[in-house]
């Protein structure tokens, strides 16, 4: 795998999703520039321009720098300092509420390299965590350094650089507990080599768990003691979801070289009022409750919605969204059980949908699709 500053890697013009640290690089170098604070050691950045870098503000030169996460300041600060500590970090939410996305982007932010990941499911290994073996090496020459294949967590600890888990709770609970002593003692023991290798200055860990995990594969205590945990919210109004879900499908849809969205906010609006309503179990105005279906209808299923009907809009349509093109993603989205979902999504299609006046296309293009 190459790195960012690796030669083989592509130019983040041509990939299809670069990496944050390609894609923000123009704002990292301003931040670099114009920032004159304390860093932590190892780190490319402050604590306050981490932080401005993930909540967007303005610079001395007059340039605007992007917000990447959208909602409580005091959250990400939270897990800035915890960072410029010895502690670990545990991003821990429901689904879609952007802990991998604040994950790569701290990332990419204090060590300029968000690619150091290791992807937790129920076949994780053990060498994912701590290191493998080239084992036609290891059959010709035996346990050597030329040998040992690196994983990223070793890679990071060598570097000073921030190591990444995803789905830290979908991993079997003897591959966690190999974390302990890297996070505790900052050291990982090669007792084939007789060696160890010692974490250098700027090297610290961030996790992410889905709360929805838990049962499957329980944090031990011991595990636990060492990460400090900031649980990420879902958007505390419809006003911040909306814009969440039209910038990332900016973003995408650019990639794509799709439409523009500002001609489809009416409709992202709708997508996730229909969202909020059924996950929250009662309509906007808190006079009708409703039944929720079996899924998240996360912010992350509301850009997914949103940029397929883009496609079909682009491709099948005229290139403005419309109902239509967004009713299908919604009824996928919301009928995952076929049985006791369908009677949700009928119930509240025709108790609420179908009662506002400005809603009747958007009706009419559901009931085709259900």
């Amino acid at each position: 795998m190459t790195t960012p500053s690796s030669p083989g890697t592509s130019s983040p013009a041509a990939v299809l999703r670069p990496h944050a640290e390609q894609l923000h690089a123009d704002e990292l170098a301003r931040l670099a520039e114009h920032d004159d604070r304390p860093r932590p050691p190892g780190w490319r950045l402050s604590p306050w321009a981490v932080t401005t870098y993930l909540m967007g503000g303005g610079l001395p030169d007059g340039s605007e720098v992007t917000p990447k996460y959208v909602g409580p300041r005091r959250l990400m600060e939270v897990a800035v300092a915890t960072l410029a500590t010895d502690r670990a970090l545990l991003l821990l939410g429901v689904p879609g509420t952007a802990k991998t996305w604040v994950s790569e982007h701290l990332a990419a932010a204090v060590s300029g390299d968000s690619t150091l990941l290791v992807q937790g499911t129920a076949g994780t290994a053990e060498e994912a965590v701590r290191y493998g073996w080239n084992y036609a090496r290891l059959l010709a020459e035996g346990p050597s350094e030329r040998a040992l294949v690196e994983s990223p967590m070793m890679r990071a600890m060598r570097l000073g650089s921030v190591a990444r888990i995803e789905e830290l709770t979908r991993m079997p609970g003897d591959v966690q507990d190999t974390l302990i002593t890297i996070l505790s003692e900052k050291t990982l023991p090669v007792p084939e080599l007789n060696t160890e290798v010692q974490a250098t200055k700027g090297f610290t860990v961030i996790a992410t768990a889905n709360d929805r995990d838990r049962g499957v594969n329980e944090l031990s205590s011991a595990l636990r003691r060492r990460f400090n945990t900031v649980v990420l919210p879902l958007p505390e109004s419809a006003d911040d979801e909306v814009e969440i879900v039209s910038r990332r499908v900016d973003q995408i849809g650019t990639a794509l070289e799709l439409p523009e969205t500002p001609a489809g906010l009416e409709e992202i609006r709708r997508v996730v009022t229909v969202f909020r309503e059924l996950r929250g179990g009662v309509t906007g105005d808190g006079r009708t409750k409703l039944k929720s279906p079996s899924g998240t209808l996360s912010t992350a299923e509301a850009i997914s919605v949103i940029t397929n009907g883009l496609a079909l809009a682009a491709h099948f349509g005229d290139g403005v969204l419309r109902a239509a093109d967004v009713a299908g993603g919604i009824v996928g989205a919301v009928v995952q059980d076929p049985v006791s979902d369908r009677v949700v999504w009928q119930e509240y299609l025709e108790t609420v949908v179908r009662e506002r006046p400005d809603w009747r296309d958007f009706y009419r293009a559901c009931r085709e699709v259900s």
